[in-house]
């Protein structure tokens, strides 16, 4: 636990929450209010788009840009994977989808300074209960699914949803909604000037023919062409833009296709997981003798109750299941390993994730496909005493398919 963490534990949840909105405030007011678009001058205005969900997000925000910029419009950007001004971008290597207060006003700032058409941004439930999403106008609202995530921190499910829902109450203008997910009806009831809908039955009318893999991609390709129809952008173009995309770092990224396939995935909720081995996986799923699967669960405390859930859902999809460590935080890792590990007993536990990776690489035969998932395009991986250490898997995975040694410097933190 970090001296931040101590801290925390002896203030008042009032005077922390009067805190983060405090901080808010003073990053709007450094700023000069760059997310109160009515302020602005005509020419200097961005309509602000805010995505919320518990996964596709970054994913739509990047299909949402592709075909804004498609379109013409100069686009800036900020998810769990990246941040983008225009032809500018650069790698989120903050640990967190949604940033500081301070870092988003300042971004909005930078995003009219050069003259950008459209902010789209990731929201997240943990950046909505520290008031990160305050002093933003935002125009349009987007929601790609909910499952249980975050527990712990929220107090239940129903506070986890409801911190999500304080997005659309302040996107007054577009409301675009999965209509498939069963907590649709929740934000459907929130006021806004037009709500859309969107479900997979939509792709009849477009007949999309992506390169992204996996139904989830399909309906995040949908809610990003859907968003963009709304700014009078023509359906010709948002297919072109969408059609042409290959996805982004860390989510479903192949890295290489043969003799055998290995993937590299963010997954780290039962949804996500199951959703990713369907993609892979021939049918019928439960007879696969295709994926070799690396997986963990992260620590700190953060939703234990998946951690059984992840390893009965790899049990059911994989031919090899492998468990490792992901970001153990200040538990102990071998604890973490072993919880996954209960609803699969059969599975081969391999604390280092680098020889975890490199133990299923080096079993994996032609046709197969071998899935790291947990971490995806992450830059860091978090240790006890709030240290992070430099981790990128799909540099791993490029130096083991490479032949090079793998270096032991990491050893130290399984200690």
């Amino acid at each position: 636990m970090t001296i931040k963490d101590k801290i925390k534990q002896f203030i008042p949840p009032f005077f922390i929450r009067v805190y983060h909105f405090k901080l808010a405030l003073l990053g709007a007011v450094i700023f000069g209010f760059p997310g109160y678009q009515k302020y602005l001058p005509a020419g200097r205005q961005v309509k602000i788009i805010g995505v919320t969900g518990t996964s596709g997000k970054s994913t739509t925000i990047d299909l949402i840009c592709k075909i804004l910029e498609e379109a013409g419009f100069k686009v800036a950007s900020f998810s769990t994977v990246r941040f983008k001004i225009g032809q500018q971008e650069w790698k989120n290597e903050l640990k967190m989808t949604m940033p500081g207060r301070m870092k988003v006003q300042k971004f909005l700032r930078q995003a009219i300074n050069q003259k950008c058409d459209f902010a789209v941004l990731e929201v997240s439930s943990e950046g909505i209960k520290q008031f990160r999403h305050k002093f933003i106008n935002f125009d349009t609202a987007v929601f790609t699914n909910l499952s249980p995530e975050h527990i712990e921190s929220h107090g239940g499910f129903e506070n986890y949803r409801n911190e999500k829902l304080k997005l659309f109450r302040v996107a007054k203008n577009i409301h675009v909604i999965n209509a498939d997910d069963k907590n649709a009806e929740y934000f459907l009831n929130v006021p806004a000037k037009q709500k859309i809908k969107f479900s997979i039955e939509d792709n009849k009318k477009y007949n999309l023919n992506l390169k992204l893999a996996g139904e989830f991609n399909l309906m995040n390709a949908l809610a990003a062409l859907i968003v963009c129809q709304t700014y009078g952008v023509n359906i010709d173009v948002c297919k072109k833009a969408l059609e042409k995309a290959k996805g982004i770092p860390g989510r479903m990224e192949i890295i290489q296709k043969e003799p055998f396939e290995v993937v590299v995935d963010y997954a780290h909720t039962p949804e996500q997981l199951e959703a990713v081995y369907k993609a892979l996986a021939p049918k019928p799923y439960t007879l696969n003798l295709k994926l070799i699967c690396v997986l963990g669960s992260c620590g700190g405390g953060r939703d234990k109750w998946k951690r059984p859930v992840l390893g009965e859902i790899a049990k059911k999809y994989c031919k090899k299941i492998i468990i490792t460590n992901e970001d153990p935080y200040d538990e102990n890792p071998a604890d973490i390993i072993d919880q996954v590990a209960e609803k699969a007993p059969k599975a081969q536990k391999i604390l280092d994730r680098k020889e975890a990776i490199n133990t299923a690489i080096k079993s994996a035969e032609q046709g197969e496909v071998v899935i790291i998932t947990g971490k995806g395009s992450e830059p860091w991986m978090c240790v006890k005493n709030g240290k992070k250490i430099p981790w990128d898997d799909r540099e791993i995975v490029k130096d083991i398919l490479e032949r090079e040694k793998i270096d032991k410097d990491y050893k130290w933190v399984y200690n």
